[in-house]
């Protein structure tokens, strides 16, 4: 352990080496807006997350990388994206920062926990490779980059009735032929929580001396909207009225709880006023089962923290909550399919899907999209839309995939009742997901290695968050963002940001303008003249340079 003690303060030091490890467990949620959660200001039920919020922390100043791919790159190495080698997707862009898989010069948070002695799980959303086949490359995959045990998907999006790329361990599988699971109706989140139980409590039967580390990656809330029935029921209504009041109630409610300070809102796209009438009913729909699905997730949630209680690990269990950007906005499925499928077999027991997409469901029917279809069900392949993104990503500007706060804040929920004694607490801390590997390398007395496999390996970029769960801190650090152009940097309260590689900088105070309303790059030209050399050198140090292939 002493070797990294250097890396911590004293007292801290001694509470690692005294104190039994935690258990650390990592749970991301898919395309989700800052406001999404009841303890971050929504009308959606999420009970669990709110109990963990309570007996916990809440930071407020979190940020993601704006998109799925680089996201789960960055928190999974604690290294920038393009640092990773995912700058982009999951598509290689010829360049260092853009392979589009994990650099072998990263080394994953399973990896360095597993070598302190950790026994390593992961339930869901992988998606931080190109090799996609079951008979092809695997060498990016959960088992060979530290991970003792594995079901999910290894790309993201795709039904979650019959989920693409579905694999236990290394096995392509099907929700028909996967004989150690089988319940009585499919649906791709509770799945990852019941494996995330499961693994939970068979490491109590057969491991309970060694601490685990558990990734618990949902594809709740990306698109499709599918939800199960008696969970869609219960928002039967609930948005009739439309984006307005919910906004606005969201909005209210935000600032009473001090997750935002009174920031004047940003700008909504459109009026419910100005939506067609003929589509309000779908269009309300779409947000049911958006909410539906939340909901779901939290019931998940719930059932491992029940899990935990049960085999007596919930105390020693460092639990943390995020999302890998915000709401989107992407208009997927909103428009009729054009030529639907006709005349579809029902797939066989071992038939793998094979499209992000699929042209029908495993039970042989059409999988349709637009406005004359209500979203739910496995035949439909919808999204919520820009509207409800906006609602989502309360009181923000910008979605998914822009670098305003609107595509990059998170919320992030820290719960340990052995190790976070302060409860119901906010943290205003501006923090990024690269300080995850090294919150993790803290509290486990782990060695962040300079070399792995034989590979020399980056040095981590993060800053643990150990120091802030007993108080509130507010370090003096930069964080970068780029993605497809749009580029940030944030300086203390001072944040410079842009819409695309051509597109003017902007520059915003955010203490008092968060909801970047308020451009201050003509009245402080030297300010963000300074920003924009900090942000070039950044980039260079960070490998956003060389962009990739046809970028200039």
């Amino acid at each position: 352990m002493a070797a990294v003690f250097g890396l911590l303060s004293l007292p801290v030091a001694l509470a690692v080496e005294t104190a039994p490890r935690p258990n650390i467990i990592v749970i991301m949620s898919d395309d989700m807006g800052y406001s999404d959660l009841g303890c971050y200001g929504s009308e959606i039920s999420t009970p669990t997350l709110d109990r963990l919020a309570a007996g916990g922390l809440r930071y407020t100043q979190f940020y993601n990388t704006g998109r799925c791919c680089p996201t789960r790159a960055s928190l999974l190495t604690g290294l920038y994206a393009h640092q990773a080698g995912i700058g982009q997707m999951t598509n290689d862009g010829g360049q260092p920062g853009y392979k589009g898989d994990l650099g072998r010069d990263a080394v994953t948070m399973a990896e360095v926990l597993k070598a302190a002695g950790y026994r390593t799980y992961m339930a869901g959303k992988w998606h931080v490779t190109k090799q996609l086949k079951p008979d092809g490359d695997k060498s990016n995959w959960p088992l060979q980059r530290g991970f003792d045990r594995f079901y999910g998907t290894i790309i993201g999006a795709g039904s979650l009735f019959d989920p693409w790329t579905l694999t236990r361990g290394e096995k392509a599988i099907t929700p028909d032929n996967d004989e150690e699971y089988q319940p009585g109706q499919y649906y791709y989140t509770d799945a990852i929580s019941d494996y995330a139980s499961r693994y939970v409590k068979e490491h109590a039967e057969t491991s309970k001396e060694d601490p685990f580390f558990l990734y618990v990656a949902f594809t709740a809330a990306h698109w499709p909207m599918h939800a199960l029935d008696k969970d869609i029921a219960k928002y039967k209504g609930k948005y009739d009225g439309g984006y307005e009041p919910i906004r606005k109630a969201r909005y209210e409610r935000m600032k009473e709880l001090g997750v935002i300070k009174d920031w004047k809102l940003s700008p909504a796209p459109q009026s419910w006023k100005s939506f067609p009438d003929e589509h309000k009913a779908w269009e309300a729909r779409c947000m049911e089962v958006y909410a539906a699905m939340v909901d779901s997730m939290d019931q998940g949630i719930g059932r491992l923290v029940k899990t935990l209680e049960e085999t007596g690990q919930l105390e020693n269990t460092l639990i943390l909550f995020l999302q890998d950007n915000g709401g989107c906005h992407e208009a997927m499925g909103r428009k009729p399919r054009k030529n639907p499928a006709k005349g579809v077999e029902p797939m066989g027991k071992d038939e793998l899907q094979t499209a992000m997409i699929p042209a029908s469901s495993r039970a042989g029917r059409p999988v349709l999209m637009g406005p004359d279809v209500m979203p739910g069900p496995s035949e439909t392949y919808i999204g919520y839309g820009r509207n409800w993104a906006n609602v989502s990503n309360t009181p923000f500007r910008e979605y998914k995939s822009h670098n305003h706060e609107g595509g990059v804040s998170t919320p992030l929920i820290a719960h340990w009742p052995k190790g976070i004694s302060a409860k119901n607490e906010l943290r205003q801390r501006p923090g990024h997901l690269i300080d995850i590997m090294a919150t993790c390398v803290e509290l486990s007395g782990a060695t962040y290695p300079k070399e792995f496999a034989g590979q020399e390996i980056q040095p981590m970029e993060g800053r643990s968050l150990v120091a802030s769960f007993s108080k509130d801190e507010d370090p003096d650090r930069v964080l970068l963002f780029e993605h497809y152009g749009k580029a940030a940097i944030r300086k203390g309260k001072w944040k410079l940001v842009r819409l695309g590689y051509k597109k003017p900088w902007e520059l915003y105070d955010i203490h008092n303008d968060r909801t970047e309303l308020n451009d201050l790059s003509e009245t402080k030209p030297e300010l963000a003249k300074e920003l924009a050399g900090l942000w070039e050198k950044q980039a260079n140090r960070t490998r956003v340079y060389p962009l990739p292939k046809g970028k200039k």
